[in-house]
């Protein structure tokens, strides 16, 4: 296995990791749980340059990278969910996005055809990224007043204004209007993929 795959494969390994500690009560696990989020973001960047650095990009990889990346976003904004952070339609909404575009990606890439992407793309990337660091940030800062008994100052105009709230339905609103344009660009593989879906589920007696 290549490098830049072996780092996806970390990625995948150090999701679950980073969600299991963000559960935890204790302030040093969520610490622990944000270093882990890191470090499997820091692969995310490291394995694209690594494999076009070298040129060592691999069919496997082209589908295993963005799954992994895929994995990592909607497990954060599902812990944030289940603390009760992130709206648990804004997590079904992502989530439903990603796992649609990922699936069409695999299956245009499957049979050997070229996926239209976005390019807005990144930029939904980086906004999930830089929400889901705001959040650590949040909680983290939340529980440190709580473990010291101080004054909340900053923290308070923050629920007093729902900014945690305004910035999660941004980032929903944004994902899924990527998702939308995607869905758009490649209606001719969405169409060959939902007649392959019904050719394999239905049974021919029904048709």
């Amino acid at each position: 296995m290549s490098l830049p795959n072996q780092l996806t494969v970390l990625r995948i390994i150090l999701t679950p990791l980073f969600a299991v500690f963000l559960t935890f009560e204790s302030l040093y696990f969520k610490y622990v749980s944000l270093f882990i989020f890191i470090l499997a973001s820091l692969t995310d960047w490291y394995d694209g340059y690594v494999a076009r650095k070298f040129g060592s990009i691999t069919p496997t990889g082209k589908y295993l990278d963005p799954l992994a990346d895929k994995f990592l976003v909607a497990t954060a904004f599902g812990v944030f969910a289940y603390l009760g952070y992130v709206k648990l339609w804004m997590f079904v909404l992502i989530a439903s996005r990603d796992i649609l575009v990922t699936g069409l990606r695999s299956y245009v890439l499957s049979q050997g055809k070229k996926f239209e992407t976005s390019r807005l793309a990144k930029w939904k990337t980086a906004t999930q990224m830089a929400a889901i660091y705001l959040l650590f940030i949040f909680v983290i800062a939340k529980e440190q007043i709580a473990s010291q008994d101080a004054s909340p100052g900053l923290l308070e105009d923050v629920e007093r204004w729902n900014l945690v709230y305004n910035l999660m339905l941004f980032v929903t609103i944004f994902t899924v209007s990527t998702g939308v344009t995607y869905l758009r660009d490649n209606r001719r593989h969405l169409k060959s993929l939902a007649i392959a879906f019904y050719r394999v589920f239905v049974p021919t007696n029904v048709r």
